[in-house]
């Protein structure tokens, strides 16, 4: 029965109409019982995980993905019911607002991208409230956990899965934090993320000194003799931008300028990372990881447009690094059809188990149509 509520569910997701909630979708099908779909999502005790598993399988083995883009979404909710709400920053209203908002794992190339993982962000008020987790239905061992620690979580999951993790992509809200980025060194995973234009680094060339000891205190320890400077102050007269072209767009081909520097990123988080990886501070010695830095700067710019930090050696092919750098954009397609054609926005209820019940099915759905346009005549096995 259950199996039938679920071909019910996906095939009012996908057919017309322009809301895809419960009421108006078993308005529309002749097998829609809305009573009996409101118990499937919201109470039925199915297991989300393991349908979520044979989805990351078969795109995985579908699509071929280059790469894995994190990226979290915003869902504005009027009142604070539902599970997760908290008045913080709501992409889709581009302002602070009651929404929920979830991270998400997507599958992607140039002409294929599908979601792999969801993750609903808990806020610390939701954590700490015993009486709104009991109504919402929030398990106990779910708590607080920063995006960054959601997304870890999500393509660890993914990657226990079995298939090869590839190069991850994310923007620069992910990007920034550089314990998100060392975590992902230490699992052995190249990444492509955006960064701030104000992140500071050093030259590839700076090296640290050793001040002589004062006989006094604890002993000094190595430290540049220049300060960090922001990713702005890497770029001059004399840097190398070269024409690079990632993709066809429906206006032409992308192409822009982008050069490949050397730099240590640097600042407080990167030091104390550097450090705790070094076995602690009094082992460090002083010098700060290499990472490569790609830059954008189009041609009809005064100044750089972009900043891309990868733990790849500096002699990876541009043309690949800028491919997956730009890749991202992928995910701007999949929550269009996401959210205007599949009503990922569109849960009306407020529990936890229907949430993950919701987004999953709205992930078979879009899944489905993904495998369609890949191979329009290919079988569809269970």
């Amino acid at each position: 029965m259950e199996r039938l509520r679920g071909e019910c569910y996906l095939r009012g997701l996908m057919l017309d109409g322009r809301r895809k909630s419960i009421q108006p979708m078993a308005e529309r099908l002749r097998d829609g019982d809305m009573q009996a779909l409101q118990q499937f999502v919201n109470q039925s005790p199915w297991e989300w995980t393991p349908v979520r598993q044979r989805i990351a399988q078969r795109l995985c083995e579908a699509v071929q993905p280059e790469v894995w883009v994190v990226d979290d979404v915003s869902f504005p909710k009027c009142g604070t019911a539902s599970v997760g709400v908290a008045r913080q920053y709501c992409g889709a209203l581009g302002k602070r607002a009651d929404c929920q908002v979830a991270v998400s794992v997507h599958a992607a190339t140039d002409t294929a991208s599908c979601p792999l993982e969801w993750e609903l962000f808990l806020p610390r008020e939701w954590a700490d409230d015993d009486r709104r987790r009991q109504r919402a239905g929030v398990p106990e061992e779910v708590g607080h956990v920063s995006k960054t620690g959601l997304a870890l979580g999500l393509l660890g999951r993914l990657a226990g899965q079995g298939p090869a993790v590839p190069v991850i992509v994310a923007d620069a809200g992910y990007g920034r934090s550089v314990s998100f980025r060392l975590a992902l060194e230490e699992r052995g995973w190249s990444y492509v993320m955006a960064v701030d234009s104000k992140e500071i680094a050093r030259p590839a060339a700076a090296k640290p000194w050793q001040p002589e000891y004062g006989g006094l205190g604890p002993p000094t320890l190595p430290r540049y003799r220049e300060a960090a400077k922001p990713l702005t102050a890497f770029v001059d007269s004399d840097t190398r931008f070269d024409s690079v072209t990632w993709r066809q767009g429906s206006k032409g081909t992308m192409t822009s300028r982008f050069a490949v520097l050397e730099v240590r990123p640097s600042g407080k988080e990167a030091t104390r990372t550097a450090q705790e990886a070094a076995g602690g501070r009094s082992r460090w010695n002083g010098v700060l990881p290499l990472r490569t830095l790609l830059i954008e700067q189009p041609a009809e710019a005064a100044e750089p447009t972009g900043y891309w930090v990868t733990n790849l050696p500096v002699t990876t092919p541009v043309a690949d690094l800028v491919r997956w750098a730009k890749m991202r954009w992928r995910i701007e397609h999949d929550y269009r059809e996401l959210k205007h054609g599949l009503g990922l926005d569109h849960f009306e209820g407020r529990t936890w188990r229907g949430w993950h019940h919701h987004v999953t099915l709205v992930t078979a759905a879009q899944a489905f149509l993904t495998l369609r346009r890949l191979d329009p005549k290919a079988p569809m096995p269970a």
